[in-house]
Formats: C-alpha cells, sequence, structure tokens
C-alpha cells in the first residue's frame, strides 16, 4: 500500500519542478528579447554631453553621494569633471537600500532618475510630455518626502525659430502634474526656459527656483498653427482656443511670479527676454546659481578702503 502512493507523489513533484524550470527559461527568453523603448534624447544637448562623459570617466563619482537639499545635485559638471561634494542623497528608504545596486544605471535617463532630476531637454512634444510626467509620478511613488529636481532646457511647444512644434496643453498637462505631487520640486534652468518651458520653471517651490547665470528665459503669447486650407470657420475656432490659452497663461504666471495679470499681458504682448538678474527682478526665480558668487562679492573692499588705498581724501560736505 505504501509504495504505489510514493510512487505518484513522487511524479508529481518531479513534473512540478519541470513545469516551474520551463518557466523560468520561457520568462527569462522572453525578458531578453523584450525590448525595452528609449526616451527622446537631444543628442546635441550641452549638459546631456557632460554628464555622459563624466559617467564615463568616473562612474564610481555618482555612488554614495553625501546629502545637501539646499544645493541640486550634478550642476558642478559646468565647473569641473567632479561631481558635486554634496548633492542630495537619493532613495533613502531602508527597504530599497538594502538592495541598491553597486553600479551606476547604464543610460543617461536613468543616470539622471537615480539622481531624482527630471530633464527637460527638448521641446514640449507628446513624447516629452509622456515621459516627463511618468517620470514624476514614479518619484513620487519612491519617495514622496524628498525633492524632485526639474531641470529645464526648453523652447517649450515652439522651436527655437518660433514655429509650433506641440500643443499648448502639453505645457499645462506637465504643469498641472507638478501642481498634484506632495514632493518640493526645485526647478532649475540650464539653457533656456521659453514659453510654457518658463512656466514650469517659475512653478517651482518658492524659494526653490533657480537660473544658471548665463540662461535665458522668454515669455510669449501661443501661437496659432499652421491653418492650411482650413474653412474660415474652424480657422475661427482655432483663434479662439489660442486666445483662451494666451490668458490662462496670463494667470499661471501672474500667480507664480507675484506680478499683475495686466502686468504680464503687457509683456507678452511681445516675445519678452529675460536674463538671470532680469528673471529673478520679474518673479520667475528665486536665485542665481553662480558658483562662488558671495565669497566673491564678500571680499570686495568697501568705497571708503578703495579711496584710502587709491590715497583719495573726502572733504567733509562734498
Amino acid at each position: 500500500m505504501a509504495t504505489p502512493l510514493q510512487l505518484p507523489m513522487a511524479s508529481s513533484i518531479h513534473s512540478t519542478t519541470s513545469t516551474r524550470t520551463r518557466s523560468r527559461v520561457f520568462n527569462k527568453t522572453l525578458c531578453s528579447a523584450a525590448k525595452i523603448p528609449i526616451p527622446p534624447i537631444n543628442p546635441k544637448d550641452p549638459f546631456l554631453s557632460k554628464l555622459a562623459s563624466v559617467a564615463a570617466k568616473s562612474p564610481e563619482a555618482f555612488l554614495n553621494r553625501p546629502s545637501n537639499s539646499e544645493s541640486p545635485p550634478y550642476l558642478d559638471l559646468f565647473d569641473s569633471p567632479k561631481l558635486m561634494a554634496t548633492p542630495a542623497q537619493v532613495e533613502r528608504s531602508v527597504s530599497y537600500n538594502e538592495h541598491r545596486p553597486r553600479r551606476p544605471p547604464p543610460d543617461l535617463p536613468s543616470l539622471l532618475l537615480h539622481g531624482r532630476i527630471v530633464y527637460i531637454g527638448m521641446p514640449l512634444v507628446p513624447a516629452v510630455t509622456e515621459l516627463v510626467i511618468a517620470e514624476l509620478m514614479y518619484l513620487q511613488w519612491m519617495d514622496p518626502k524628498e525633492p524632485i529636481y526639474l531641470y529645464i532646457n526648453s523652447t517649450g511647444t515652439t522651436r527655437d525659430d518660433g514655429e509650433t512644434v506641440g500643443m499648448e496643453t502639453e505645457g499645462f498637462a506637465i504643469y498641472d502634474a507638478m501642481m498634484q505631487l506632495k514632493n518640493e520640486i526645485h526647478t532649475v534652468a540650464v539653457g533656456a526656459a521659453i514659453g510654457h518651458a518658463c512656466l514650469l520653471l517659475a512653478s517651482g517651490t518658492k524659494g526653490k527656483r533657480f537660473m544658471m547665470p548665463h540662461a535665458k528665459a522668454m515669455i510669449q503669447q501661443p501661437r496659432v498653427p499652421s491653418s492650411g486650407l482650413m474653412p474660415a470657420s474652424d480657422v475661427l475656432i482655432r483663434a479662439k482656443e489660442v486666445i483662451t490659452n494666451r490668458d490662462t497663461l496670463v494667470e499661471l504666471l501672474a500667480k507664480h511670479t507675484g506680478n499683475s495679470k495686466e502686468t504680464v499681458a503687457q509683456v507678452m504682448r511681445r516675445p519678452y527676454y529675460m536674463d538671470s538678474t532680469k528673471a529673478k527682478q520679474f518673479g520667475v526665480i528665486d536665485k542665481i546659481l553662480w558658483r562662488g558668487q558671495e565669497q566673491i562679492m564678500a571680499d570686495v573692499a568697501a568705497p571708503e578702503e578703495w579711496d584710502k588705498n587709491a590715497g583719495v581724501k573726502v572733504m567733509n560736505g562734498m
């Protein structure tokens, strides 16, 4: 009686083991055959090119970085081939750190995401919007308390020559996603922030909106897409939609810059370019990331000391 009962059990165990083995082999083959889609990257972007060269020369520099949330990460790429001494430490949850990879991610978008950076380096076309919103949601899911760094070098929904390449809703979609997040969002302009990209720059957390010294910001009215051979009624419908988008853009810029709607609408009548200083005065940013500027200004002698060293005597009453 015992022997016939044991044989089917052993056969069943052997069959189950073989099935699991075949399942693992099939899943492994399927995963290796699947192609992971590559997000859009601008190959001529100077920020990504610099980041790629640093990652190739010293990948260990991206690991075990100390923490300082006051300094956006990776900005020292513009000063030296070494990374910042105090960038923000990412993915601090204990459950993740136990299994944290010991090597940097293999591609640049993953490397930036590893540093909690969402980088917009192209115009706001649907593919870029999809990737940016997905990364924002992923970083909030990873840690809803740590800040997210939004680096911007984009011409918005137009190209640099003014031709429309995306609908205005692309910029509004990213803006709405930013407003729904629980994390602080530190915005950094590292090149150009034009149109809707300027709105994204201004909509960061107050006090955490930065700009590189030679970056440019520009606000302008939305443009009517090419109408082609459309009937006059359709052209009128499109024009009304553009006016609605313009009013929405004026309202949001006024909200985040602290200016009145009338002031924003007045300067937006024509393209309004701003360097870092003018952008700070207009309320688009809070701080210019000029490394070492504070120490330089602190070392400047007072006017009285300059006069004394130059041998200039100041007469009373003059």
